[in-house]
């Protein structure tokens, strides 16, 4: 089983779009057996698999039960760190494939799930003394998820952009990461700042197992505590949203701005993700581009749907069953790529 994150320090480059259509392609057309994890307190995915009224009822408060569907969330499984102990919830249910559209498991996100921020930010401090409940807390996600690798073939887990406690526990527990970016400078300056906060904190955790292996020799090993680091070999390459080009004298012109970020980028993934990846071709980190879908997003948002699985019963009219099935193409070649920088 592998874990998977798409991420990037900037938001609104379609991160959450791009990981419900990858996952939905994995699970529909490729067979795979596939969990979402929702690790953003927006609980953006969340919504785009179950919906609006499903995500509501599952969040309505408990004084309506009529309206209540009580359901397992991420928040189930930090509770016990949440009261004050070093262990996850491992009786946590997720919801089935069969709930849903998209063909995947889903482990529901909560909007309180970032009040973990700070007991993950308190247990990070103390990895420098060796003990092992700084560590323990810091892998929760790691150590949750043991329980189901031969139950899935990948988890993807969806995140804010923060560089915070909360994505820096996730990262750690994570093989592999994909960075979607916008043609924009932004995005370049996301791609620098994951580079330096990773490389920081990862040069802080093993400094953590060092004294842990001095000081508590065998205490790390007794609480089934990992001591690699797979995601600082996991880079797996990054996604282009294509650019909306504007209009002058009613021709579509790219700027010169975005040109010289295209020109750009490649030189920027090589000064500042090549280390975090085992392929060095910059071609091949290039997975491919997302165009910008328009009237689909709001389509697949409202109809529950993956963009490759949306019909004429959603909606679909015209124009968008030729653009629906462009994107599907996308989505498969970006699918294939991915798992071959997995598998590479």
């Amino acid at each position: 089983m592998k874990v998977i994150s798409f991420f990037n320090n900037k938001g609104g480059v379609g991160k959450t779009t791009l990981t419900g259509n990858i996952c939905a392609y994995l699970a529909i057309e490729m067979k795979k057996r596939i969990l979402v994890v929702d690790a953003d307190p927006q609980c953006n995915v969340t919504q785009f698999i179950l919906g609006d009224e499903k995500t509501i009822n599952m969040y309505w408060p408990e004084s309506e039960p009529k309206y209540n569907l009580r359901t397992n969330t991420i928040l189930d499984v930090v509770q016990p760190i949440l009261d004050g102990d070093a262990s996850v919830n491992p009786s946590v249910k997720f919801l089935s494939s069969k709930t849903n559209r998209f063909g995947v498991s889903l482990l529901p996100g909560h909007p309180r799930f970032s009040l973990l921020e700070d007991a993950l930010s308190a247990a990070w401090t103390e990895l420098p003394s060796g003990k092992p409940g700084g560590f323990r807390i810091s892998n929760w996600l790691r150590t949750f998820l043991k329980k189901c690798e031969s139950d899935f073939d990948f988890v993807f887990v969806d995140v804010s952009p923060s560089l915070g406690a909360l994505n820096r526990s996730i990262l750690l527990s994570c093989n592999h990461f994909i960075s979607p970016l916008g043609a924009d400078a932004f995005s370049i300056l996301g791609l620098r700042n994951i580079a330096s906060w990773m490389a920081g904190w990862i040069k802080y955790y093993e400094v953590g197992l060092e004294q842990s292996e001095r000081l508590n020799p065998g205490s790390l090993e007794r609480y089934e505590v990992p001591k690699e680091i797979p995601v600082r070999n996991g880079y797996v390459g990054y996604t282009l949203q294509q650019y909306i080009a504007k209009a002058k004298e009613g021709v579509r012109r790219p700027t010169k701005a975005y040109e010289r970020i295209l020109e750009d980028l490649p030189d920027e993934v090589r000064k500042y993700m090549i280390d975090f990846s085992p392929e060095k071709d910059l071609t091949k980190l290039h997975l491919g581009d997302v165009p910008n879908l328009y009237s689909l997003i709001p389509l697949a948002q409202s109809s529950n749907a993956p963009i490759i699985a949306l019909r004429s019963k959603d909606g679909l009219v015209g124009s968008q069953f030729l653009q629906a099935s462009e994107y599907t193409d996308i989505i498969s070649r970006l699918a294939k790529k991915i798992l071959e920088g997995i598998d590479g």
